[in-house]
């Protein structure tokens, strides 16, 4: 089994979901979450605060600094995710396709890197 991180996109500018929409939406999730881990592929996930609650820290000249918000200038920034095991590519796409229809957002589907002597 692969690790495969499934990020869901935070699009500026699209429509904010209403109340009632996001409740639907949380119980969605809420219902992808549960099969993933009956059926052994949820490692990890969450939910993120928007992107202007984000602080980026950086090495830089030997100090260390910090700024406000998100580190690239972009339209998508990551708003949760999910690691999960699967055994290849295909069954990740398959639990990305269903996380996308959840939280009716894009979905983008990275495998972990392997470890050296595993």
């Amino acid at each position: 089994m692969s690790q495969y991180l499934l990020s869901v996109y935070y699009v500026e500018g699209e429509e904010t979901p209403t109340a009632d929409e996001i409740e639907v939406i949380y119980a969605d999730v809420d219902t992808l979450n549960k099969k993933m881990m009956d059926r052994g592929t949820w490692v990890f996930g969450g939910g993120l605060h928007t992107p202007e609650n984000a602080t980026v820290v950086r090495a830089e000249g030997g100090e260390i600094l910090t700024t406000d918000g998100p580190f690239p200038e972009a339209k998508e920034q990551i708003g949760g995710f999910w690691v999960i095991e699967a055994k290849d590519l295909d069954e990740a796409l398959d639990w990305a396709g269903q996380a996308t229809v959840a939280c009716r957002g894009p979905v983008e589907v990275r495998p972990f890197q392997d470890e050296e002597g595993a």
